[in-house]
């Protein structure tokens, strides 16, 4: 695992929301707006991995793809490497997504099962003009080997590959670019248990060979405890807690972080300790909650989170959440 480094963030998140109109009637009006992304703010340091979890729904993925512009965001600032990248031209858009890759969820539908291995890794290094004849064909076999597959593999179509296998073409063709930031959408979820720890080990290698950033987006978080520097806990479009992997892990702030911790299995039952169980289910995000969004279904909720809403505060050292009884206050007047 890489160190954080320290100076200039690589990326920064200022007030990012993304909204999606709903319509009703005859006349298609609108009635009103899903808020999938609702104002995040978050940096990332050049050399970490920032991992992002929560619940199907909470907007991660979301989140993932305004970053790497595949999807335009409703509000809000993305600063890559200091610059702001609503002000770039169609151009230097094109030319920044060499930087920005995305390595999607499902590596079956994520790459086109007409082609062969070969043109799935060679097409980013021919559309920008970065590589063909002979120096193309070396470039893709080397591309292929550092993920662990063989040069031979090259002539065959994604479906003669295993889900493993299918990933790191997925990841093959994200390193073609030589970018910088990577995001992960959940690129172990559709794995069997063995080949996400492969997949999992191949990203940290990859990392130290080549000084990439990640944001590693999951829903589960081992996973995520696995690879991660630091931690960012999303609920229904929101930040609710941002900490150090350790600290997380350690002392959750979070009613819904030590949700999360809970449902992680434990082998061993005398080691388990009082859980949180989360009821109910995850609100609208058409029609969010008042208040804190999350007391709806908080073991801890009081008037106040009802009626306000928290903000993200520093309760530690680096250690922020959106909560007004964080845990740590309350178990020390316990």
């Amino acid at each position: 695992m890489s160190e954080t480094a320290q100076g200039t963030p690589l990326l920064e998140v200022n007030g990012l929301k993304k909204y999606y109109p709903m319509k009703k009637g005859w006349f298609s009006q609108k009635s009103g707006y899903v808020r999938a992304v609702d104002d995040l703010s978050f940096k990332v340091m050049p050399g970490e991995t920032l991992g992002i979890v929560g619940e199907s729904g909470c907007g991660k993925s979301t989140t993932g793809q305004m970053i790497t512009q595949l999807l335009e965001p409703t509000a809000g600032e993305i600063r890559f490497q200091g610059q702001s990248l609503s002000d770039l031209t169609d151009e230097e858009v094109r030319k920044v997504r060499r930087d920005l890759q995305f390595v999607f969820q499902d590596p079956y539908s994520s790459l086109n099962p007409r082609m062969k291995v070969f043109d799935i890794v060679a097409e980013p290094l021919q559309v920008h003009g970065i590589a063909k004849g002979k120096e193309l064909k070396a470039e893709v076999f080397r591309l292929l080997q550092t993920v662990g597959l063989g040069a031979h593999l090259a002539d065959r179509h994604p479906h003669e590959f295993s889900g493993g296998q299918r990933q790191r073409i997925g990841i093959a063709r994200a390193l073609a670019m030589k970018p910088k930031l990577i995001v992960c959408d959940e690129p172990v979820s559709a794995l069997d248990v063995s080949i996400q720890a492969q997949i999992l080990n191949l990203l940290k290698e990859l990392q130290q060979q080549f000084e990439l950033t990640y944001i590693f987006i999951a829903h589960g978080l081992p996973s995520v405890k696995h690879i991660s520097d630091r931690i960012a806990v999303m609920y229904l479009g929101k930040i609710v807690e941002l900490a150090d992997r350790d600290e997380l892990f350690a002392r959750p702030q979070h009613p819904y972080t030590k949700a999360l911790l809970d449902a992680v299995p434990v082998p061993d039952p005398r080691l388990r300790k009082e859980r949180i169980t989360l009821t109910g289910e995850i609100p609208n995000p058409a029609n969010p909650p008042l208040g804190c969004t999350f007391h709806t279904r908080c073991p801890y909720a009081q008037e106040i989170c009802r009626g306000q809403s928290p903000l993200l505060e520093e309760h530690t050292p680096g250690h922020v959440a959106a909560c007004h009884f964080p845990l740590q206050k309350q178990m020390a007047h316990e």
